[in-house]
């Protein structure tokens, strides 16, 4: 079934992973980025738009029509981002407004309840050099709870660039020991197989190898 699908973050690691498994799938799919150039997909289902994911009215104009959103923004090389708050805060009213109800939200393991899941290592640097990235998630994923959409938040172990196995777990919870990882690729996967599964609406998934 073909969906029109609204994916935020598509030049990034896991977004641009994202946009290929949705196009793949034979979705359409709208791209809001802030610099087309970064994006040299060319898909007669890809639409680009250029735009910012802070701004409502840019993240309005990009949902016209979508049946569902996939938000897969990242923080770059920032640890003191606040693109997830600051994204969430546009995005929600904007969306709403579109009547575009299913939104799927990358989020991180970690952010959250999810720190005392972790490892000792893990928890060390979440509560030192993540501190303040991890704070601005939490912000932004209350946020998603308390939209009323239809939200799934996705929350991945340490990220790494392998392939797609299809063998990993999603669990509401798990006690972490060292440093699991899980591939971008199956985070893709995972992400946009939630627009036609429902099992995890209105839920976070921990995501693990």
């Amino acid at each position: 079934m073909t969906t029109r699908l609204l994916i935020l973050g598509a030049t990034g690691p896991t977004g641009a992973l994202l946009l290929d498994r949705a196009l793949a799938a034979r979705h359409e799919v709208t791209a809001l980025v802030r610099d087309p150039t970064r994006l040299t997909r060319s898909d007669p289902r890809l639409t680009v738009v250029s735009g910012d994911a802070t701004s409502d009215a840019d993240v309005s104009r990009a949902a016209m029509g979508a049946d569902a959103a996939l938000v897969a923004l990242g923080s770059g090389r920032s640890v003191r981002s606040q693109i997830a708050s600051r994204s969430a805060a546009a995005l929600i009213p904007a969306l709403r407004a579109q009547g575009v109800d299913r939104v799927v939200v990358l989020s991180a393991f970690g952010v959250g309840e999810t720190e005392r899941q972790a490892g000792l290592l893990m928890r060390s640097a979440y509560r030192t050099v993540m501190r303040q990235l991890f704070a601005d998630k939490a912000k932004a994923d209350a946020a998603w709870r308390a939209s009323g959409l239809d939200w799934t938040l996705v929350y991945p172990v340490t990220l790494t660039n392998g392939p797609r196995t299809g063998t990993y777990r999603a669990v509401p919870a798990l006690r972490a020991r060292g440093v699991p990882r899980i591939s971008r690729a199956d985070v893709a996967d995972f992400m946009l197989a939630q627009i036609d599964d429902t099992a995890w609406s209105g839920r976070t998934a921990v995501l693990a190898g």
